[in-house]
């Protein structure tokens, strides 16, 4: 499946606001939800696990709980989620558990994505519901945040 224009200008917002979470000094990565018919923006989230101390502060986590709190229903099967790095298994099961429709994301994610580089979390048909992801959406300009964040922190300049 390609990405709708609604998916990459979502997409761009959510690479904005992964850099807001590089500014606060967490892994840049950030997530929107969006009604898939009017594109009506329902919930953002970034990262906020370091500020928050919290491991569960991830991005998608945080802008799935605003979206449902704003549609009250914690059902989003109408929504799609798009967020800069590949879903990890904790995001994945929300992701099932949300029920929600659409899931688009940046670049993947080696060492623990969800959604395609280690397991097909949210496509299990073992699960009560599935979605398939649109993934490598923008994938450059997102995994080229997360290199320069992570060269930054471990002070090299290549």
């Amino acid at each position: 499946m390609e990405p709708t224009a609604t998916d990459l200008a979502m997409m761009r917002r959510a690479l904005e606001l992964a850099g807001e979470a590089a500014a606060i000094g967490d892994v840049p990565v950030g997530a929107v939800v969006y009604e898939t018919a009017t594109g009506r923006v329902l919930g953002e989230g970034f990262n906020r696990r370091h500020v928050d101390k919290d491991p569960t502060a991830h991005a998608e986590l945080i802008a799935i709980r605003a979206a449902a709190a704003a549609v009250g229903d914690w059902r989003l099967n109408h929504c799609t989620l798009v967020v800069t790095l590949e879903p990890c298994a904790m995001c994945a099961g929300l992701i099932v558990n949300a029920r929600l429709g659409r899931v688009v994301y940046g670049c993947a994610d080696p060492k623990a994505g969800a959604m395609g580089s280690l397991m097909r979390l949210t496509e299990d048909e073992r699960l009560n519901h599935r979605v398939t992801p649109i993934g490598g959406v923008m994938a450059e300009e997102a995994g080229e945040m997360l290199r320069a964040f992570f060269r930054e922190r471990r002070g090299r300049t290549r």
